[in-house]
């Protein structure tokens, strides 16, 4: 069983697949080479000014997608990310703007392998679909008093069909656990995302997901954590 076979198994027997960076690496053929310049792409990102909670601790770019697959994956125009109060209780409810994500991104060699992987995983786990994509580049800031929230909502689901999340870089900081929750709430799994490329994929019908806040190792230098977070939805 190659490593997409055992990622598809784990997704249908419990909902999630956690796949580390090792991992990611060897089944989506990345070059740990081009992650610098990937990195530089979080840099320099507007702060969220949509948070209900007045916290300055997020930054984040949006882009929407649709395929069938990578072949004929299609850049949709910029429109805004919309979530209900059932799924974002915080910032849930209204029409977020968001800066778009660069095409230089969207084409970067290791964001087109990911979505390939993720597309052929799903095409074969949940049937071949037409899926509608939305990206988001997050980067997460913490501060001497301010820690950083990455899901500031708690833990969640994002009403869509997937989600796939994985870690660019974290710099000086501590914590940031990621939870798995059964729909009753009860804990499935807890891990940290540490390594570039380590990510994890889940059912969105099936998991809910959170990631504890995040705080300086040391207080007085820069502190974040950079994530790409891929959703997916079956039209």
């Amino acid at each position: 069983m190659n490593i997409l076979e055992h990622c598809q198994t784990l997704l249908g027997e419990q909902g999630f697949c956690f796949l580390p960076a090792a991992d990611a690496i060897e089944a989506l053929d990345l070059q740990t080479a081009t992650l610098p310049v990937l990195r530089a792409q979080w840099q320099d990102m507007p702060r969220d000014e949509y948070m209900a909670d007045a916290g300055r601790y997020r930054r984040r770019r949006y882009a929407v997608m649709n395929a069938h697959d990578l072949d004929d994956l299609v850049i949709e125009p910029e429109q805004p990310h919309y979530q209900s109060l059932q799924y974002n209780r915080l910032n849930g409810g209204i029409e977020r703007w968001f800066a778009p994500i660069s095409s230089e991104v969207l084409a970067h060699p290791v964001v087109r392998r990911v979505l390939g992987f993720a597309l052929d995983m799903l095409n074969q786990s949940h049937g071949r679909a037409h899926w509608h994509i939305e990206a988001h580049q997050f980067r997460i800031e913490a501060g001497r008093n301010s820690p950083g929230k990455p899901t500031p909502e708690g833990v969640h689901r994002d009403g869509v069909d997937y989600v796939l999340v994985m870690l660019i870089e974290r710099q000086n900081i501590q914590r940031g656990t990621t939870t798995i929750h059964a729909p009753d709430g009860r804990l499935l799994d807890a891990f940290v995302l540490t390594d570039p490329f380590d990510l994890v994929v889940l059912n969105d019908h099936r998991c809910l997901h959170g990631v504890t806040p995040v705080s300086p190792l040391l207080i007085e230098e820069p502190a974040w954590r950079d994530v790409l977070v891929l959703t997916f939805r079956a039209l």
